[in-house]
């Protein structure tokens, strides 16, 4: 798509039609036209081309004035048009806002559940939270997902926004996040990329995005399943920092190992031995 295609899909994604955004475009580039000369420098209809201006006239994108009896039109400068526009919808998403808040009546705890499919969807819904977060985004991210998602962290910690958790991967570009210590085994022993995000305590996204358009999370805003993402990221938090400051070789392998013997063995040890490991640890 070339660069007047492009510009034309954002004015019409500002409510202006494509006749409308064409007519203005050619303005900018030739100005005083005539309505004829307008019409057939843009491309647009005759029999069409005074409804057009009428509209930007309106929407004071273009003025008119009487020059040797004859109409011709000028164009408003883009200055002015791009600062009139951030004015309207300002003004317009306050409204919405203040409106819309009203009418809401918000639960004290929202415990649904909301399943959304599809890894781009995933992704494209994030997005959106993270440019909403205003102080703290919690993470339990692999390097596949982070990527897609620089943009929009980069900018919440440009406005003060706290970035902790777990990375997963080789390339770890934020120094908040701390590596897991066994990617290869993780992977080996889960089989999947699992994802869990938290912003601001008020939303968390849980789930596998690893299988493309199969790829399934979890949105909420139950207070509950929250607390327990903070947890889940705080416990792996607390063990690979744990582990990395062990100076011993000796004593990191020692605590691998019993890691590994009760990730292992979690189901599958009776009630005794069980409490006698833990009797024997504490």
């Amino acid at each position: 798509m070339d660069d007047k295609k492009s510009i034309i899909e954002d004015m019409k994604k500002l409510g202006f039609s494509e006749y409308e955004c064409k007519a203005y475009l050619t303005l900018l580039e030739e100005y005083p036209l005539n309505g004829y000369a307008l019409s057939k420098n843009s491309g647009i209809p005759r029999s069409r081309i005074y409804e057009v201006l009428k509209n930007l006239i309106l929407k004071n994108l273009v003025q008119e004035q009487i020059q040797e009896k004859n109409k011709v039109y000028y164009p408003i400068e883009p200055e002015i048009f791009i600062n009139q526009s951030k004015n309207n919808f300002e003004t317009s998403l306050r409204n919405i806002e203040q409106y819309a808040n009203k009418l809401f009546k918000k639960k004290t705890n929202d415990d649904k559940l909301v399943v959304i499919k599809g890894r781009s969807n995933i992704i494209s819904f994030l997005t959106l939270l993270i440019k909403g977060a205003e102080k703290r985004i919690a993470v339990s991210i692999w390097e596949e997902e982070l990527k897609e998602i620089y943009k929009e962290l980069d900018a919440a910690l440009e406005k003060g926004v706290c970035l902790r958790g777990i990375y997963f991967g080789d390339e770890n570009r934020y120094e908040s996040l701390v590596p897991h210590r066994r990617i290869k085994r993780y992977m080996a022993e889960k089989k999947e990329r699992f994802m869990t995000i938290i912003i601001d305590g008020k939303h968390v996204l849980s789930g596998i995005v690893s299988r493309e358009d199969n790829s399934q999370i979890t949105w909420t805003q139950d207070e509950g399943f929250i607390e327990i993402s903070e947890d889940y990221i705080a416990h792996d938090l607390i063990v690979n920092l744990f582990s990395a400051s062990l100076t011993s070789g000796d004593e990191r392998q020692k605590f691998e190992d019993f890691a590994d013997g009760i990730s292992k063995n979690y189901f599958d040890y009776t009630d005794e031995e069980f409490a006698n490991i833990i009797k024997k640890e504490s």
